[in-house]
């Protein structure tokens, strides 16, 4: 990586209030080094970051993304019950994923209409809708 992406990388912790440790600064590197959004997966994050000499482990990965997402500069999207994944876009918008690769990209939010959701039981409010959209090529 280069200097620059390493002083966005600090600057994205910081103004989180996280402590910039070397492991969450290699990592978050790889999530907004580059100034683009993105989404990964824990292990699709592990193997760049292996790839790129980083010396952090699964579990590492795992526990920094619980981190970024507490903070609120990461946001979770769950598909299936069982994969999750991770967005540096932690603005409310919908998503595809795509069924045949396994992929989470952002959908036009623009083009989503919700005109009314359910009341939410008592006691309780609604913190966020999350709405992935599951694509799969024609046969």
């Amino acid at each position: 990586m280069t200097p620059k992406s390493q002083e966005i990388a600090t600057d994205w912790l910081v103004a989180a209030g996280l402590r910039p440790t070397r492991q969450r600064v290699a990592l978050a590197e790889l999530l907004v080094g580059d100034g683009k959004h993105r989404h990964v997966t824990a292990e699709s994050l592990f193997d760049s970051a292996k790839s790129r000499g980083a010396a952090v482990s699964l579990a590492t990965v795992y526990n920094t993304l619980r981190a970024f997402c507490e903070a609120g500069v990461l946001q979770e999207i769950t598909v299936d019950g069982s994969k999750s994944y991770f967005d540096t876009n932690t603005r409310d918008h919908p998503h595809f994923f795509w069924e045949d690769e396994g992929r989470l990209s952002d959908a036009p939010s623009d083009q989503l209409v919700i005109h009314r959701l359910p009341d939410a039981p008592d006691g309780v409010e609604i913190a966020s809708v999350d709405v992935v959209i599951r694509l799969r090529r024609k046969s």
